[in-house]
């Protein structure tokens, strides 16, 4: 692992701290309309959907690199982003109902955004369930990073769903949604790096336990094909 992750590990920690003081108790309330009290779900909302498209795009990388030649690192980076393309996305399909029965009055409608979103996460579970299932072979982690693709297909869906449907999702950051006021705009841009922080640190750190994995069962088939282990070990 690398000698700078313990560094950059303790200074993500510190980034969300000091996000959930600016978002709980120095960023004002919004108005009613928006959520009142509720609407501080969207420092740690919004950020995750940032982090699931950072985590989409690395297991995209990973899974285009390991097609392209096959090397046990892009297999690892693939799954990790993979891994934390759904945590996030889960922290995504968590939050954003709790904010929105707050403001819709109910916990789930069928909006574009969550709909597509739901899709995406659920197409990446598809990739962890396919990429990790017992036995998992040479096929096996080229027909999951085929879906991983697949899957990234879906991520300007999401984006743009709520121009494209017109659904019931707020837009909230650009002056057509009415804009952020400065204390607001600084607590988001701190969660922003933050959890970019977070999200580094995960990746690195999932990335390189997948490549040990990876090495340590090579290093057992060895040993089976050179007589030297048994097989049921």
């Amino acid at each position: 692992m690398k000698h700078w992750v313990p560094a950059l590990a303790a200074l993500a920690f510190l980034s969300l701290g000091a996000t959930a003081w600016l978002a709980l108790d120095w960023a004002p309330v919004a108005q009613d309309s928006a959520g009142g009290l509720t609407q501080k779900i969207f420092y740690f909302h919004v950020p995750s959907a940032y982090v699931m498209y950072l985590g989409v795009f690395a297991c995209v990388l990973g899974s285009l690199g390991y097609l392209a030649q096959r090397r046990p690192g892009w297999d690892a980076l693939a799954q990790a982003g993979g891994e934390l393309a759904v945590l996030f996305s889960a922290i995504v399909l968590i939050s954003g109902p709790l904010w929105g029965r707050k403001a819709w009055g109910v916990f789930w409608v069928w909006d574009p955004r969550l709909t597509t979103t739901l899709l995406g996460s659920l197409l990446f579970v598809a990739y962890l369930v396919l990429r990790s299932s017992a036995g998992a072979g040479e096929a096996e982690k080229r027909f999951s990073a085929a879906l991983a693709i697949l899957g990234a297909a879906v991520m300007p869906v999401i984006h743009y769903s709520v121009q494209l449907w017109r659904g019931q999702h707020p837009t909230v950051i650009t002056s057509r949604g009415g804009g952020l006021a400065p204390e607001m705009g600084m607590t988001l841009g701190v969660a922003f790096a933050a959890f970019t922080l977070a999200a580094v640190v995960l990746l690195v750190v999932r990335a390189s336990l997948c490549l040990a994995q990876a090495r340590l069962e090579t290093a057992r088939t060895d040993a089976i094909a050179l007589g030297l282990l048994e097989e049921s070990e």
